[in-house]
């Protein structure tokens, strides 16, 4: 009778503790511990466990699951009602948004054109476009690096792509896979974070967004902030310039000059590790004995871009209020979120016209197709909402007024685009996400750094350069991390697509990304922050590598075409 007493009792207390109502969401008083020091807990437990765990997701819940504790409030019955509030509040709040949701269903229509217009064998038209200018070393290297551009619009459809094509065209000229997994990693991620209509745009944007809703005293378009960023994201285009000015010269160092002799000398030799593609990243192969015409990709992507620069012009000409607006209020006044809708569904409907009207694909796989490439989106779109949904308890804790109340007035606004950029990149390396660096850092940088530039009496036209440089730190040093990081799905899919041994492709890629990271951060990112026009610091920046990549590189032997 006592034990079952006790067991009833038990019970009992466990059931009221369960499905007791969040006190936050109830009686909408504020937190004991909002604008204080354990404001700052969840992020830094979410960076901490992503550290240490090397998992973005796990981390991710764990810093909401904190969160939402010191919103209930440091109890027994505030964890338990803390932890149903993850799910029932924070991530439906997410959901419910109508702005998340834009994101949402943008990003799966862009992996889904992707997969469709990767069946119907029109990304192996324009592979195959480019590669048959690739008859010697530099051309061959040339080729692989713009095929990288030209495959923007995904990053990991860029790595399967174009690893895989020009794997045969690369050995015939013997080509070592080092450099070609290095060309490959080094024009995906690079390339699709600051391409204008890309699978990361939704979850940067998406990102921005949300965090904009917390910075009072600013109005600007998340479409728009983000634009204004790509000058400041000097990695990126480092990065992207520094494999072109390697392909064109012939030269090399470090590792990969080595492996580059013993290839030319010898012949490629490849050692994938016995690894094999997970499912979700395998590549998206055409069907067989069908034509691999290039308009069936150029011509959905050509509809995406012009769908958004159209979208963009429609919804601000409806929004703007002057007589005779000019272009930039035009722009200024688009509602981004629309038009990134419109241009995603008009681009997988005229990537399912065209597949249906040659008889390439039947509707059956015409379905399957967009489905595979839907589904390639769904581990970073839970990042994403598990980011919103983080960022909603530090709202709610004012995470950045006790930042702000802290370091507003002796923090540097000039040093916040370095030190940012520096946290993303050790955050992204040790993760190996650099999806995940974003989904933590973004929603406590941006509101950090507009309060700190409204504390130090900056919060003007003048000095809007720190914010967008802040922004594309998180980016920039994000992707360069990843860069870098031996766990990076990135950098594992290049090995794979590549047919290179991993470690091979850390261990001679990592001198050149460290170069141009370190390049960037101090001829760029520290300078502009100061003051300097971003286009010198970009230029800076392109004429130290050449001259490095001059001074220290060597060519490998019949290098030269």
């Amino acid at each position: 009778m006592i034990n079952s007493r006790i067991i009833t009792t038990i019970y009992l207390v466990f059931i009221s503790l369960i499905f007791s109502h969040p006190a936050f969401a109830t009686d909408g008083t504020e937190p004991e511990a909002a604008g204080t020091w354990m404001a700052i807990l969840p992020p830094v437990l979410a960076i901490i466990m992503a550290l240490t765990m090397k998992r973005v997701i796990p981390a991710l819940f764990l810093g909401l699951l904190l969160g939402a504790w010191l919103v209930e409030g440091l109890t027994v019955q505030g964890f338990w009602s803390g932890l149903l509030a993850t799910f029932q509040v924070y991530v439906l709040n997410a959901l419910a948004d109508r702005d998340h949701a834009a994101i949402l269903l943008f990003s799966l229509m862009i992996g889904g054109m992707v997969g469709i217009i990767s069946r119907n064998g029109g990304m192996q038209g324009v592979v195959n476009s480019i590669a048959r200018w690739a008859n010697s070393v530099r051309h061959a290297s040339l080729a692989t690096a713009s095929m990288g551009l030209a495959v923007f619009f995904d990053d990991y459809a860029n790595t399967l792509v174009v690893g895989n094509t020009m794997r045969p065209v690369t050995d015939s000229q013997r080509i070592s896979r080092e450099k070609l997994a290095y060309i490959v990693d080094s024009t995906a991620a690079p390339v699709s974070c600051i391409a204008l209509v890309t699978t990361w745009i939704g979850y940067e944007v998406g990102l921005i967004g949300d965090s904009l809703d917390k910075m009072p005293g600013i109005d600007i378009d998340a479409y728009l902030l983000f634009m204004n960023t790509i000058p400041y994201s000097f990695y990126p285009v480092l990065a992207i310039a520094f494999v072109f000015m390697v392909a064109w010269s012939g030269r090399d160092f470090g590792p990969m000059l080595t492996v580059e002799q013993h290839a030319r000398q010898h012949g490629v030799s490849s050692d994938t590790g016995g690894k094999e593609h997970d499912h979700d990243s395998a590549p998206i192969d055409p069907v067989d004995d069908k034509p691999h015409r290039a308009i069936n990709a150029i011509l959905p992507i050509a509809v995406l871009v012009l769908g958004v620069v159209g979208g963009l012009y429609v919804t601000g000409k409806a929004n703007v209020e002057a007589a005779d607006p000019s272009l930039r209020d035009i722009i200024g006044s688009a509602d981004s979120y629309s038009a990134l809708m419109w241009a995603s569904f008009l681009g997988v409907l005229t990537a399912a016209l065209l597949s249906l009207g040659q008889r390439i694909l039947d509707t059956e796989e015409v379905i399957n197709a967009w489905y595979r490439g839907l589904r390639s989106m769904l581990m970073a779109l839970i990042i994403l909402m598990l980011a919103w949904s983080l960022g909603e308890t530090t709202d709610i804790l004012r995470t950045a007024d006790f930042l702000v109340s802290e370091l507003g007035d002796t923090l540097p606004a000039f040093a916040l685009p370095a030190i940012v950029f520096l946290l993303a990149a050790g955050t992204a390396f040790a993760t190996g996400s650099s999806w995940g660096a974003m989904g933590i850092l973004v929603p406590l940088v941006m509101p950090l750094t507009w309060a700190v530039l409204q504390a130090q009496d900056l919060a003007d036209p003048e000095h809007m350069h720190i914010l967008f440089s802040a922004v594309s730190a998180v980016l920039a040093g994000a992707v360069w991390g990843d860069h870098c990081s031996p766990i990076s799905d990135t950098t594992i899919l290049s090995s794979l697509a590549s047919g290179c041994d991993h470690i091979e492709h850390v261990r001679t890629q990592l001198p050149y990304a460290v170069l141009v990271g370190i390049t960037g951060l101090l001829a760029g990112t520290l300078p502009v922050a100061l003051g300097l026009p971003w286009w010198l610091g970009m230029l800076i920046g392109l004429v130290i590598l050449a001259v490095l990549l001059r001074l220290f590189g060597s060519k490998s032997e019949a290098a030269v075409n």
